[in-house]
């Protein structure tokens, strides 16, 4: 009588053992699916980086640098464009808009 009990809950445990079911067999290992969800794909990128960066170009786009202003301007005006093709921008700046003086 003593062995059959030992037996029943020998069997008791091991059934408890092989059939518990948890969080882990219910997801797929990782070497059996290689791929990635579609919506999980990017998940590495933080959206506050991306935001960032984006930010970071829209100063970079307002603080241009001062030869920049000057060839924006150069081009917008004919003449000047004309002469920056045989010139230069810098020179056709100095040439139509050096002598200009601000107040």
């Amino acid at each position: 009588m003593r062995t059959l009990v030992i037996l029943t809950l020998l069997a008791v445990l091991v059934m408890a053992a092989t059939c518990y079911v948890s969080v882990y067999s219910e997801q797929p290992l990782a070497f059996s699916d290689p791929f990635i969800n579609r919506r999980r794909a990017n998940d590495f990128i933080q959206a506050d980086m991306r935001l960032e960066a984006i930010s970071q170009e829209r100063i970079r786009e307002r603080n241009k640098a001062p030869q920049e202003r000057q060839r924006e301007i150069c081009e917008d005006y004919y003449p000047c464009e004309l002469y920056a093709f045989r010139h230069g921008y810098a020179a056709a700046y100095r040439h139509y808009f050096g002598r200009r003086r601000t107040k």
